[in-house]
């Protein structure tokens, strides 16, 4: 009899016992052989669910081919250890070696990005990513390639860019435009976000007197300034990457649907038309220029229609990228080049 007084085990609710079940098999297959006393002792429960668990799991698989369960479809357990001396053997299991496994190529593409978020200030050292790069590593179906990350000029510029973002002073940098201008700013960094392969530092402009978002590629010399940064509490700190201007201009593209979300922060509103199994639709740029990188990250899959004017940036900055391509010297022999048809 329990001692009065003495707390009894909490009830587990059904989500929780669902989760205490799937704990326990793959933990009774480690230990092999455990006995009911030391299985309550590590998952802080009774020995009274522990046993009730085991006899539930030995009701448990998988049916067969045939839809019924048959011996090897059930697991199984050394009964006489159970009954007898109070410990728990699984003699015959199911299920569990058919669970997937990652790929060498998956682990080691898992693994080259944890590479690189432990590149960052934030994440040196981290023992969390250290130890899930070893579990890629163990749990792979065959031994992952072995793949280096290298530092971009991007990554060292991010660097000094948290540094003074953590340490809340000013920053000082050149900066490059979408149209090749370049000058000199301070800024009161606030945030730094993502949007694809690109980084954009959002700060109060201390030039512009207004809050600008900068890709972190365009910026160069950077200095972290002595001067903190301004109090700005009294100024809304837009919630978005890209803000709309009234100078902003309108360009009207026809896209692929599967890609529309891709341009979700440029869409001037939500108003779409099919167009010969594409979507039409309105985008609002800060200038036309923009539209090369834009078009760039998304070939074949948006076409611009108006204006003209657009269309004739886009198109130029095509017809350079083709000029590149006709001015490098050819590696095929002329005596094995093809003139096409004469006729």
């Amino acid at each position: 009899m329990a001692a009065r007084g003495a707390k009894r085990p909490a009830q587990l609710k059904a989500p929780d016992k669902l989760v205490f079940l799937l704990s326990l098999v793959p933990y009774l297959l480690e230990q092999r052989v455990v006995d009911v006393a030391d299985a309550a002792a590590h998952f802080g429960t009774g020995e009274q669910e522990i046993r009730d668990a085991v006899r539930l799991i030995a009701t448990s698989g998988l049916p067969g081919e045939t839809g019924t369960y048959q011996p090897n479809d059930l697991f199984d357990i050394d009964w006489d250890s159970f009954e007898d001396d109070d410990v728990i053997v699984i003699v015959h299991h199911v299920a569990i070696d058919d669970a997937p496994r990652l790929s060498a190529r998956e682990a080691a593409a898992l693994i080259a990005g944890l590479q690189y978020l432990s590149a960052s200030p934030e994440n040196a050292g981290s023992a969390q990513l250290a130890s899930l790069m070893a579990k890629l590593t163990e749990g792979a179906s065959a031994a992952p390639s072995r793949l280096a990350v290298a530092e971009s000029e991007a990554d060292a510029s991010l660097a000094r860019i948290r540094e003074a973002v953590a340490g809340g002073r000013q920053l000082e940098f050149t900066y490059r435009n979408a149209l090749g201008h370049e000058g000199r700013r301070r800024v009161d960094p606030l945030r730094i976000a993502s949007l694809g392969a690109d980084w954009y530092l959002q700060a109060w402009c201390h030039t512009r007197e207004d809050f600008r978002n900068f890709r972190v590629d365009r910026m160069s010399d950077l200095v972290v300034a002595d001067a903190p940064i301004e109090d700005h509490s009294d100024r809304e700190v837009p919630d978005t990457l890209f803000q709309g201007s009234d100078s902003d201009l309108d360009v009207v593209v026809d896209v692929a649907p599967d890609a529309l979300p891709l341009l979700a922060d440029y869409l001037a509103d939500s108003r779409t038309e099919d167009v010969d199994g594409r979507l039409r639709v309105t985008l609002r740029l800060a200038h036309y220029h923009g539209l090369k990188r834009l078009i760039a990250g998304l070939p074949g899959l948006v076409t611009v229609v108006a204006p003209e004017e657009a269309r004739a940036v886009v198109a130029d900055w095509a017809d350079a990228g083709l000029a590149g391509y006709r001015d490098a010297p050819s590696s095929v022999p002329d005596d094995a080049q093809s003139t096409g048809p004469t006729g």
